[in-house]
């Protein structure tokens, strides 16, 4: 994505403060790619691209991730962000091959969240053309304790095609088991926190209440 596009650093800056203002952080693990790579995620949620732009603008990886023509059609200005069409195969080849992350959500479309459904082999091929690695990626944002919904991301190691669509359902399996174990009102263990996002209301309260506090003597 050029810089050079007044409009595409609008809309970067744009989506960047929708995901910091509308969701309450932005949490990582695992082995994240560098350089060009293809990364295979689920898709449970309308917000998976823009956390995905996110982790990478945050650690500046050049982005592209492939949508639906239908949707890329309503939406055609996306294109400025580093949207492409499913169809786009050869360009996302080139993408990857220059170094960006193309993230390919091989399910297809949106699906409830839980287990991985039918899986599209386009992730694996442009990752085999390009030469480029294959991650899967498992992502879910849920709405645990705070007030805001929290995004968390697993990355997998690389993969070879005949492996992907069972490292993805691993990876997601095992996010699904951390988040089902976790206290609600505590970030994941083993999760970096790469985008502070929105601090709910109590967190917001919570120091002036605990000064308050000591201050009346009710503790």
């Amino acid at each position: 994505m050029s810089g050079a596009d007044p409009v595409g650093v609008l809309l970067r800056a744009s989506i960047r403060h929708s995901v910091r203002t509308h969701l309450g952080g932005v949490w990582v693990r695992g082995p994240l790619p560098y350089g060009g790579a293809v990364l295979a995620a689920n898709h449970h949620s309308w917000w998976d691209g823009y956390v995905l732009g996110e982790v990478a603008a945050t650690l500046g990886a050049e982005f592209r991730v492939l949508m639906m023509a239908r949707q890329l059609a309503r939406f055609p200005f996306l294109r400025r962000v580093g949207v492409l069409g499913v169809e786009e195969v050869r360009p996302a080849v080139r993408a990857a091959r220059a170094g960006a992350w193309v993230v390919v959500f091989p399910e297809g479309a949106l699906r409830p969240a839980g287990v991985l459904r039918e899986v599209k082999p386009g992730a694996a091929w442009i990752a085999r053309t390009a030469g480029v690695p294959l991650v899967p990626v498992a992502l879910r944002v849920v709405l645990r304790g705070g007030q805001y919904p929290e995004a968390y991301l697993r990355f997998g190691r690389a993969v070879g095609a005949p492996d992907f669509v069972a490292a993805l359902s691993r990876e997601l399996a095992a996010l699904e088991a951390d988040l089902a174990g976790s206290d609600p009102e505590q970030p994941l263990a083993g999760y970096l926190r790469l985008t502070a996002g929105r601090a709910s209301d109590h967190e917001r309260l919570d120091w002036p209440s605990r000064a308050l506090s000591r201050l009346t003597g009710d503790r």
